[in-house]
């Protein structure tokens, strides 16, 4: 991949929480490894989809990027430049080329501003630091404006957020992502709260607005089906790495990793007669907690495919088994 194609680069990106025990004299008695190590890029132009069960680490991830999290180790590279070793005002000016959409749109608003005060918030705080030159009036008309890019009225600007419905909030969250005319929109799962008439517009709404403003999105789903139509490319994530990375086509045609194999095997098919073929991967057991330090393969304790020999004692890191396609599972190669 070319360098200059690339706008984020994460390697070995951590992100631990500690567990402490204690009242007056607090103390570490060990940590939730949310994150725990995982390395893949972001290519300009490209929405890099981001899938995995709940609590693997998908979110933490989207957060440490944007640097709401500091890392526990690892490096995030936006355009070259660590965001984890950055200045404070290195941060804030990288920011405008970085905005999240948030999971929650009832959340993520707060509900003491207008909608018009929320979309033109990121603009009066630039143009408070000297970083942007806006005028009131300005900012007024730039926010009338990105309303109506997501497909709201102009004449909502003084409306509060209870007085939208969900669909309607993601798209104030949308248009105040929008503000600042960013390269990389970091999607947390942004029609996962939403009725599923409302999930298709807002993730045309994001198509729309990808071509119009060339931006890049990373896209973090539950839904299988709506990555594989939204993504250019498909991470999986277990429990706090990334098992496979692939072009979204070629992932969900032939999937390597055991873990993606389960995942694409409970997708429902719209047609009965393959349906009915089709064999479902149940995985046993748990999900194993995520607060003890792994030695061996991270998907071990619930792969059908494992070798102990090979997996219960080695990580497997991901490799090139064929043309922009990675896989971390000792089925492909020896450790």
């Amino acid at each position: 991949m070319a360098a200059a194609n690339t706008l984020v680069q994460v390697k070995n990106l951590k992100m631990h929480f500690p567990i402490e025990e204690g009242l007056l004299f607090r103390r570490q008695v060990g940590a939730i490894r949310a994150v725990d190590g995982i390395n893949f890029s972001i290519r300009r132009g490209e929405t890099m989809g981001l899938v995995g069960e709940s609590g693997c680490g998908k979110s933490t991830t989207a957060r440490c990027i944007a640097q709401l999290y500091k890392p526990t180790d690892g490096e995030v590279l936006f355009e070259g430049a660590d965001l984890c070793k950055a200045s404070r005002q290195q941060l804030l000016k990288a920011r405008m080329d970085l905005q999240m959409v948030f999971q929650d749109p009832y959340a993520s608003l707060n509900p003491r501003m207008t909608a018009g005060a929320i979309i033109g918030e990121p603009l009066r705080i630039y143009s408070k630091r000297g970083i942007l030159k806006y005028t009131k009036r300005d900012i007024q008309k730039q926010v009338e404006e990105l309303m109506e890019k997501v497909g709201l009225s102009r004449f909502f600007v003084n409306r509060y957020p209870h007085e939208f419905s969900g669909g309607q909030r993601q798209r104030i969250g949308v248009a105040r992502a929008l503000a600042l005319n960013p390269k990389l929109i970091l999607a947390d799962e942004p029609i996962s709260a939403l009725d599923v008439s409302i999930q298709s517009q807002i993730l045309n709404l994001l198509n729309d607005l990808q071509e119009e403003f060339n931006l890049t999105y990373m896209f973090i789903a539950h839904d299988l089906a709506v990555i594989e139509h939204i993504s250019n490319r498909v991470a999986v994530m277990y429990l706090g790495v990334i098992v496979e990375i692939a072009d979204s086509k070629a992932l969900y045609k032939k999937p390597m990793h055991p873990y993606t194999k389960a995942l694409l095997s409970a997708v429902p098919i719209p047609d009965p007669a393959v349906e009915r073929r089709r064999k479902r991967i149940i995985l046993e057991g748990d999900v194993p907690s995520p607060d003890t330090e792994r030695h061996g393969c991270y998907f071990y304790d619930r792969c059908p495919n494992a070798m102990p020999e090979k997996c219960e004692n080695n990580i497997p890191q991901l490799k090139e088994i064929e043309e922009n396609h990675e896989v971390a599972c000792f089925l492909y190669f020896d450790p």
